[in-house]
């Protein structure tokens, strides 16, 4: 029997003032109140308790003892129960990794409203583009834009993102318009260095799947990059629509060949397990599920 129940067993004891009243408290059997009760004396190498055929009576080595089981019990019950309420209870430092360019653009402006709903979470948001390990890196929640691997992640679908191929409209002037994948190879291309593709960007089109290896005029881990050298002129990129849809819908930049389709990636959240899910976890999930139900970039 370990240290905790022994303890629970001998203030029961002298509480109940009996060992059949302490087996009936605590749902033991008399012979296993006894036996826990002589194993504590024996390790503790003292008596506890004075024992007649009438009463129970606690020796000084046995007050001081039970004066100490006291306080360690009830320091332990209020740390259950303390966890127990921070279960229920969205509260503490949640820390999330989400992409950098994501991060900035859709869940920056989100993080006020978060925080005033729940007073008594703290966010420490980590904005970085890589795979993080969540357990290994001592993160709450992720998200990530990608076609899942099989993990032993949790995850939650919130939306999803397609590619779109675009370009300036003053580069199409100055290089002409593109119509068919395969002339890409011929343009100036702005790439997305994380992009799983690589150089070898995939469509589907009309008459099937088309794949065209494309060289790279500018090479970067960051979307917004991409963007900016894009409106200014300098070639074709592949971007997602959460990116790109404000410059899209003003004409600062054009969809190229719409009818050739490149990936549709999805949105998750990503957390380490579904058993003992804190609540700041839970409400921050909920939280970005709603907002990001109806998103306002296109996914058609």
């Amino acid at each position: 029997m370990d240290k905790f129940q022994a303890m629970r067993v001998f203030t029961a004891v002298v509480d109940a003032g009996s060992f059949v009243g302490a087996a009936d408290a605590l749902g033991l059997s008399k012979a296993a109140v006894s036996r826990s009760l002589s194993e504590l004396e024996q390790r503790l190498g003292v008596r506890l308790l004075h024992r007649t055929t009438r009463r129970l009576s606690l020796t000084q080595e046995g007050e001081l003892f039970l004066a100490r089981c006291r306080e360690i019990l009830a320091s332990v019950e209020a740390s259950e129960a303390e966890v127990s309420t921070r279960s229920q209870t969205a509260s503490g430092l949640l820390k999330l990794s989400v992409p950098v360019s994501f991060g900035i653009q859709q869940l920056a402006p989100l993080w006020d409203e978060f925080l005033q709903a729940h007073p008594r979470v703290t966010l420490d948001v980590q904005l970085a583009d890589r795979v993080i390990d969540l357990v290994e890196e001592g993160f709450d929640l992720a998200v990530r834009i990608a076609r899942l691997p099989d993990s032993s992640l949790v995850s939650r679908k919130l939306a999803s993102t397609r590619l779109v191929l675009c370009a300036s409209p003053a580069y199409l002037e100055r290089r002409g318009t593109p119509t068919h994948p395969s002339a890409l190879a011929q343009h100036d291309v702005l790439a997305y260095s994380l992009l799983s593709q690589g150089t070898q960007w995939q469509f589907t089109g009309p008459g099937g799947p088309v794949s065209v290896k494309v060289q790279p005029r500018l090479w970067t881990n960051n979307g917004d990059t991409c963007i900016a050298a894009c409106l200014r002129g300098a070639g074709i990129q592949l971007q997602p629509t959460f990116l790109i849809a404000r410059e899209l819908a003003a004409g600062h930049l054009v969809e190229l060949m719409p009818q050739y389709r490149s990936l549709t990636l999805d949105l998750y959240a990503l957390y380490p397990t579904r058993r003992g899910v804190p609540a700041k976890v839970r409400v921050a999930v909920e939280f970005l599920a709603a907002k990001l139900a109806s998103p306002d970039w296109d996914v058609k």
